[in-house]
């Protein structure tokens, strides 16, 4: 049977029998993508107002997401009709009570498969099992293809979903890099961190562990670096020190402390 295949991990798509259903319309897009985070469940004609209009919705509301609902189906359509057996559009696009639902019988959200690994790998790692949570954790992780939702205009409840999902693969990918660390695997992480924290400027979790790494690789003076890069940056954007914790990193690596070279679970809590 065919399914509903739904990307929200970078570039939004939607296929149905590998057939893309995603209009080039911004609207129709957006309605599309907000229909598919909540994929199986109705959404409300206030949710999706809401998400449309950036809560300035025009007189009527329900005749513009009537048509755009219209339009959708007429893009469904043709990947539905080569199913088997045959779906109408309007099983797949329904109108609920007071909104619009999509559903199939068989979905695949790559969200979904995502929160399935991490939640796995942190069980795994909590566990003590790092090498296991690892290969989870890379594997979810490798299913991103760039930043959430990132060609769809988000505002309310997508702009949240893509937030909370981002926040989700930070997290993700601090815990596989402590696990990794843990497993001595620091020289090979160092490139890895030095990408991110440029990415990531104001990210203390990432530049606490690129200068372990460091040190653990020999290179305290880049350590040093490290953390004055984010001083500069954290003072410059937020106006604010780094926080005591990264500052008594600072002083473990200009004392040379011994424990640096240790497994980080000796250490006290980065």
């Amino acid at each position: 049977m065919a399914h509903l295949d739904i990307g929200l991990l970078g570039p939004f798509t939607a296929c149905i029998g590998g057939a893309s259903i995603v209009p080039t319309a911004a609207k129709q897009r957006r309605l599309l993508a907000l229909l598919a985070i909540d994929t199986g469940r109705e959404v409300s004609m206030a949710s999706i107002a809401e998400g449309l209009w950036e809560g300035c919705p025009p007189t009527g509301p329900s005749a513009a997401v009537q048509t755009y609902v219209k339009q959708l189906r007429q893009r469904i359509a043709p990947a539905a009709s080569r199913l088997t057996p045959r779906i109408d559009a309007k099983r797949i696009l329904l109108r609920g009570h007071s909104g619009y639902q999509l559903q199939m019988p068989q979905v695949r959200v790559d969200a979904w498969e995502f929160e399935r690994l991490v939640q796995q790998g942190h069980q795994a790692i909590a566990d003590g099992q790092d090498d296991r949570g690892v290969r989870l954790l890379s594997d979810g992780l490798a299913m991103w293809r760039g930043q959430a939702l990132g060609d769809v205009r988000a505002s309310g409840a997508l702009r949240a979903e893509a937030l909370r999902l981002d926040e989700m693969r930070i997290a993700a990918l601090e815990t596989r890099i402590d696990a990794e660390l843990r497993l001595g695997r620091h020289a090979r992480l160092v490139s890895e961190l030095t990408a991110l924290t440029t990415l990531h400027p104001l990210q203390e979790n990432l530049h606490a562990q690129l200068m372990v790494a460091l040190c653990r690789s020999g290179r305290p003076s880049q350590a040093l670096e490290a953390f004055r890069r984010l001083r500069e940056t954290s003072v410059r954007e937020l106006g604010i020190e780094p926080s005591r914790r990264l500052q008594e990193l600072h002083c473990r690596v200009l004392a040379g402390e011994p424990q640096l070279d240790a497994p980080l679970r000796t250490l006290a809590p980065l």
